[in-house]
């Protein structure tokens, strides 16, 4: 057995010596110390020896196999010098050049649809509001017209951060960027036309559609004799800007507690002649929801509904994001992985 281990560390050292790189030099450590290496396979024998033969022979085992990790662990740093010697010998390195800078940043794609949409709006005349995140329950859903018993004021669907009592208002996270036009239209009165991007939270289920945090724009126009018509050319307008051509769309009716009538908007399916997963076979998206600004609405921001009318609309800008850069999650959006975000970069 003595003789065997101070074999093997003879030829384990030279062998360490004898190694020119890095990647034999761990072949060669690994044949000597592996779990099926030379040094483990003389190591099994020890149970065969008689006890009086063991402890030196487990004492010079363990003396071989420090002997050999550390002939090893100095090669491994020797070769690893050397390379860094040769990286800077004479013709192989450049001292002057610059080092290596940061990475060019990019942007977030919803910001990315969010500013082509600002510039889109701003040509017709928008204006771009904007407002706080923590919102009063009054401007979140009284001057919108949602009753108190509205299901969208449960725990369920909104994030509350105080709820009302004789000694406060109810505050919460807001659900929509409506508050946005109502401080708007409160503070300016009409004629107004505004737009109002921003994140909104909600108690959603997570998964590959649904999101607590997501990015929604909304716009509102008020003037005297708006109708209709003049709400259909301004979703038209959208959404030849969101996908560069016009698209076919349709009206189907829909309910929201601030206009009347209400709408939900669908264009025809950029994606495909026949049915694609995009528009789930319909050839049909759902894209807005719109209609006529509810009179009551006008009356408690301070306009007359006799002489003003107007009209507003709602659209998700993750989901924009999604369709324009075929984004198959949600969660990607607020995720902030870098390896992501890089594949917007311009």
């Amino acid at each position: 057995m003595k003789d065997r281990l101070e074999e093997l560390r003879r030829e384990a050292l030279a062998a360490a010596q004898d190694a020119a790189c890095a990647s034999t030099l761990q072949e060669v450590e690994v044949s000597f110390l592996g779990k099926k290496g030379r040094l483990t396979q003389i190591l099994k024998g020890l149970g065969a020896l008689s006890p009086e033969e063991r402890p030196a022979a487990g004492q010079l085992a363990n003396q071989v196999k420090n002997d050999i990790t550390a002939a090893f662990a100095e090669r491994a740093g020797a070769l690893k010098l050397a390379a860094f010697e040769a990286e800077l010998a004479p013709g192989s390195f450049d001292p002057t050049l610059p080092g290596p800078g940061p990475s060019p940043g990019g942007m977030h794609p919803v910001d990315l649809i969010t500013r082509e949409l600002e510039d889109l709006f701003l040509t017709m005349g928008f204006q771009v509001a904007d407002g706080p995140e923590v919102e009063l329950e009054a401007n979140n859903f009284d001057r919108l017209n949602i009753q108190a018993d509205h299901p969208a004021r449960e725990a369920h669907d909104t994030i509350w951060v105080q709820r009302a009592s004789q000694d406060s208002v109810g505050l919460c996270m807001r659900t929509h960027t409506s508050p946005v036009q109502i401080r708007t239209l409160q503070e300016m009165g009409a004629p107004l036309r505004v737009i109002a991007p921003g994140r909104v939270f909600r108690q959603e289920s997570l998964d590959a559609t649904h999101e607590h945090t997501f990015h929604q724009m909304e716009g509102l126009m008020v003037d005297k004799g708006i109708a209709v018509p003049h709400l259909l050319h301004v979703m038209n307008t959208l959404i030849e800007g969101v996908f560069g051509k016009a698209l076919e769309t349709r009206l189907r009716p829909g309910y929201f507690p601030f206009v009347e009538p209400g709408f939900e908007l669908d264009a025809r399916c950029s994606f495909c002649e026949t049915g694609c997963k995009v528009c789930k076979g319909t050839r049909w998206i759902e894209l807005i929801g719109c209609g006529m600004v509810h009179p009551k609405v006008l009356e408690l921001s301070g306009v007359d509904p006799d002489v003003h009318s107007g009209f507003a609309f709602g659209l998700g800008l993750s989901r924009i994001a999604m369709l324009r850069y075929g984004i198959e999650d949600i969660r990607w959006m607020m995720g902030g992985s870098i390896s992501f975000l890089s594949q917007f970069r311009k």
